[in-house]
């Protein structure tokens, strides 16, 4: 195991653009039998600091960040990874489990691979408290742990909206925002509906997780109500402005692929659902009332960095201070917290200028743990950190588009911009697919398997 590594880490941080970005446009990545990609060797360098680092959080961000800090950091740093839960749902696809073309067991990674492999110790508990003086979490098992840098990945949370409850979320009313068993509850209400019935569903005000992801979900479920017959509707209420990602592609998906099933509707406000009847109120762009009975209503909420509400362990400790105390500021070179020392955060929690998604979730990590492992060996974060955005979005059973990106740092406001080919930030735009295709759905099979693979095997 402790054989020089291929690879130096600015050089595995361009194979993650590579191999993650360029699957996207190629599709020709390869990958084994569980996902690894099959031209590049893993292995740990031989040597590096002594230091203890615990990560909080097994999702995309954290277990991508756990298995990196054991292949930069050397045989002497020790990698503690903390979740509740014993396995990982993935979100990204699970759009498709709303119409039968996957199942959540077909999303479900498990963490032992970065610790058969890589050495990382696995603690299935939750946080209970952080006493970040003392650099020390303690667990909801009693037990504690010293750090000498802790990293977060806490993921989000969801706001209680629209008149409507956790419960109402978990019973009737289901986001399905996180993969689980909302999802299956929200496949099952859609599979009851009756032919040309009314399926309801809200976008909320940026920032949220996966911005594509509602409007992917609309055409999803516009896809398969429309197999049953004439007269569905679908019935878009964005509290955005505009379309947040892919605007060509989804507004040709709307209103040529999927015309006169999708309504969508930009700039509403006032949002009210009741959930026992599924009446749903709202004030249009115009400052019109509205009013529709839905069949199935599907409110995606206002979301937050989990833990950052009042008396939560992670607004406790100050680290939910950005954009009002909803999300974590941090310094994009290695994202610290700007509020506590030795405490980084990545994923969705990070207020740090990238999209909340799956695809950054895996870059940010990377970044992290190239700037830990600097840290703790007496040198500085690289100065110049890039991180590729990309990601599939299917628009019906057999068709897919993608969109891409590249962040890097600019050092006059000390935030991560858009660039170009050139490297220029100014005007800089993502790129969309040129086309709504089948060959861009088997692509994105093999991006999501590449991804996948990188974080958890």
């Amino acid at each position: 195991m402790n054989t020089p590594r291929p690879l130096g880490r600015r050089q595995w941080l361009a194979f993650g653009l590579a191999s993650l970005g360029g699957a996207l446009l190629s599709g020709a990545a390869r990958s084994d039998s569980d996902g690894g990609s099959r031209n590049v060797v893993y292995r740990l360098v031989p040597s590096g600091p002594s230091a203890q680092v615990v990560v909080v959080g097994g999702g995309m961000a954290g277990t991508t960040v756990a298995k990196y800090l054991r292949l930069w950091g050397g045989a002497g740093l020790r990698v503690t990874l903390v979740d509740p839960d014993a396995s990982y749902t993935s979100n990204i696809l699970s759009n498709e489990v709303l119409t039968g073309a996957r199942t959540l067991t077909s999303l479900g990674y498990g963490r032992q691979a970065v610790a058969d492999r890589y050495g990382v110790v696995l603690r299935q508990a939750r946080v209970q408290s952080l006493d970040a003086a003392a650099r020390r979490l303690t667990l909801d098992d009693g037990s504690t742990l010293d750090y000498d840098r802790l990293v977060l990945a806490p993921g989000i949370a969801f706001d209680e909206a629209y008149g409507l409850s956790a419960t109402d979320y978990a019973q009737r009313t289901p986001h399905a925002w996180r993969a689980g068993p909302q999802t299956e509850l929200l496949r099952q209400q859609i599979a009851a509906m009756p032919a040309g019935g009314t399926f309801v569903m809200s976008i909320p005000a940026a920032p949220y997780r996966c911005p594509p992801g509602p409007y992917e979900r609309a055409c999803l479920v516009a896809d398969a109500l429309k197999a049953r017959g004439p007269g569905a509707r679908v019935i878009v209420l964005d509290h955005n402005p505009v379309i947040q990602a892919e605007v060509e592609t989804f507004t040709r998906a709307f209103s040529v692929v999927h015309g006169g099933v999708i309504d969508y509707q930009a700039g509403i406000s006032g949002l009210q659902i009741d959930a026992a009847t599924r009446q749903v109120q709202w004030t249009d762009a115009l400052g019109a009332p509205q009013r529709m009975q839905a069949d199935v209503v599907n409110p995606i909420p206002p979301q937050r960095a989990a833990g950052s509400a009042a008396g939560e362990w992670l607004a406790l400790a100050g680290l939910a201070n950005g954009n009002a105390g909803r999300w974590a500021a941090v310094d994009v070179l290695s994202y610290e917290s700007t509020a506590v020392p030795g405490v980084h955060v990545i994923g969705d929690a990070a207020q740090c200028g990238l999209p909340k998604a799956g695809h950054v979730a895996n870059q940010e990590a990377k970044i992290c743990a190239d700037a830990v492992v600097r840290l703790l060996s007496g040198q500085q974060p690289d100065a110049a950190p890039v991180a590729n955005s990309a990601c599939y979005s299917p628009i019906t059973a057999g068709t897919a588009s993608w969109l891409t990106a590249v962040y890097q740092f600019d050092p006059a406001t000390r935030s991560m911009k858009l660039a170009a080919n050139n490297g220029s930030t100014v005007g800089a735009k993502a790129t969309e697919a040129a086309s709504i295709s089948s060959g861009n759905y088997r692509q994105m099979q093999t991006w999501f398997t590449t991804l996948m693979g990188d974080s958890f095997a």
